[in-house]
């Protein structure tokens, strides 16, 4: 394991650029396109499995895409300081401070995540009355927000590893585990 990211680590940072950048910019513009249509296929699913509450589900779903946009992109934000630390690293050839960045942010994404889940199940209900979410959208706009947010540890993790794997110039395998993860959501 320990070569194969020696390898793609030399195979970033030698040579010419320009047959690395499609190999390494395709895989990130495909898992930002995949981030964008969670929000899309549950959309899908509570539009189609939800009988005669169809168009309030389909509302409170809709209603909360703002809300999660932000903490999705909050978190993707936090995740690229590690990238940017990881990558400076390794481009030094400072395999100790890799190893000093990368076992606290996985830590810290998961504090952080627990911290996120608390601060929005009691932040909830006021993140939806500031957006005027109607009355009979609201409990279900509630319920989906809240059970987002239980979820917040995980979408942290995923993004700092992502960011790890991002900072070795391994870009397919957060694209595979956001696409099974998309699997599994639907």
């Amino acid at each position: 394991m320990e070569t194969v990211r020696r390898n793609k680590e030399i195979d970033m940072l030698n040579g010419s650029i320009w047959n690395k950048l499609p190999r390494f910019a395709l895989p990130v513009a495909v898992t930002a396109v995949l981030s964008q249509l969670f929000n899309a296929s549950d959309v899908a699913i509570v539009g189609n499995f939800t009988g005669e509450l169809r168009n309030v589900s389909v509302a409170a779903v809709g209603t909360n895409s703002a809300i999660i946009g932000l903490f999705v992109n909050l978190f993707v934000g936090i995740s690229l300081g590690v990238n940017v630390v990881i990558a400076n690293a390794i481009g030094r050839g400072e395999r100790e401070t890799v190893r000093r960045a990368t076992h606290p942010s996985i830590l810290t994404a998961l504090l952080l995540g627990v911290a996120v889940t608390l601060l929005g199940e009691v932040l909830a209900p006021e993140l939806l009355k500031l957006l005027r979410t109607p009355d009979d959208v609201f409990p279900y706009a509630l319920l989906y927000l809240r059970i987002y947010m239980l979820g917040a540890p995980v979408i942290l993790l995923y993004n700092f590893e992502a960011a790890i794997f991002r900072s070795i110039g391994d870009t397919k395998t957060p694209l595979i585990a956001l696409a099974l993860s998309g699997v599994l959501n639907i």
